[in-house]
């Protein structure tokens, strides 16, 4: 099958590099932040105390065994399927590197940072452009035959979309690699959808972050999962000692049945926090959502997005610009799921933003 009209080679037009934490930086004010996407109130309390516990073992170098061995039961698959990684950043980077690709696809929009470590590698990348109009839904048929590498998130950051497993699994093929960003499944109650125990598909690539739910993007912990085969070739290129001894701890801490069970009451008060941010919205006639969402962010389309946002910064409010994300423009804006008095903040200063843009 030939290139789909809408894949087409990369340029420079969009800042790959922009995240939603240079929102909030350098501010000079004390923003709310709805551009990040990690859970507030985290790390819980057992959970910075496991990590300070590990503090005492500093002196020697990290072993990741335990954590390995954690995160591999915790979704019933051996531990050689397991690669442990300073955050889903550089398993992108570990990817772009270590595995071949002649033709490499990344489905937009989605985040970033798949595309970049793939450009810095060298690699040559088609962005395949997923339609508004058909809720950027990904559709199999249009990923090109020949593809031997494709990127695709789920859920997908930005637009909260869920595809479905089986649509997911229709990609896959022997002498193609196919990467799932599952950064932000833990988010999703039940796991529904997810592909990170599944074995019996060819050249499948599964990432994991845990630094969303249980706010640890300082500490930078991630992990893949994959064929025997990947993970000792994305091992190969990666640096001695990459994950550090608290990180690993923080690993091995998340993947108990406490934190698991934890991780799930979490997720059904986002679907809750997330209905009452879609009513407040529905308030809004000019405000028109991606839909369904089913991660702890939502993606908006409004008129003039841009002045919105910065005049959303004066009344104290932080949203992640959408013009970044190949796929959108300059009317996208995506929205962090907060508790609803939050919300209620939100969105009356999003009222009075509207009356006056």
């Amino acid at each position: 099958m030939s290139a789909d009209p809408q894949s087409a080679p990369v340029s420079a037009e969009f800042d790959l590099r922009h995240h939603g934490d240079a929102e909030v930086r350098g501010s000079g004010a004390a923003l709310t932040d709805l551009a990040v996407n990690v859970r507030t109130g985290t790390p819980p309390a057992w959970l910075k105390a496991r990590i300070a516990d590990s503090l005492d073992g500093l002196a020697a170098y990290p072993d990741g065994r335990a954590a390995r061995e954690a995160v591999a039961a915790r979704h019933g698959l051996p531990a050689g399927r397991v690669l442990l990684t300073a955050g889903a950043a550089e398993a992108f980077v570990l990817i772009a590197r270590a595995l071949p690709a002649r033709r490499a696809v990344v489905v937009h929009p989605q985040f970033t940072e798949p595309e970049a470590a793939l450009r810095d590698a060298g690699r040559p990348v088609e962005r395949l452009l997923l339609d508004e109009r058909d809720g950027f839904r990904l559709r199999p048929e249009r990923v090109p035959e020949d593809a031997d590498l494709v990127v695709v998130g789920n859920p997908t950051n930005p637009t909260s979309v869920l595809h479905p497993a089986a649509d997911l699994a229709a990609l896959a093929r022997p002498g193609r690699t196919v990467v799932v960003d599952e950064a932000f499944m833990d988010a999703v109650p039940g796991e529904r959808e997810s592909l990170a125990s599944v074995t019996d598909l060819p050249g499948l690539v599964v990432l994991r972050s845990l630094t969303k739910t249980w706010g640890l993007a300082g500490l930078r912990i991630g992990y893949v999962l994959a064929g025997a085969g990947t993970i000792a070739a994305l091992e190969h290129a990666q640096p001695l000692w990459p994950v550090s001894t608290p990180a690993l701890a923080a690993a091995e801490a998340c993947c108990s049945a406490e934190a698991l069970a934890e991780a799930e009451e979490a997720a059904a008060r986002i679907g809750a926090d997330r209905a009452h941010l879609l009513a407040r919205l529905a308030e809004f006639a000019q405000v028109r959502v991606c839909g369904p969402a089913a991660g702890p962010f939502l993606l908006i389309r409004l008129p003039r997005a841009a002045a919105v946002r910065a005049r959303l910064r004066d009344h104290g409010f932080a949203v992640r610009r959408g013009d970044t994300f190949p796929g959108l423009g300059p009317d996208w804006l995506r929205i962090a799921v907060r508790d609803p008095a939050t919300t209620d903040r939100f969105t009356e200063a999003l009222a009075k933003v509207l009356a006056d843009v």
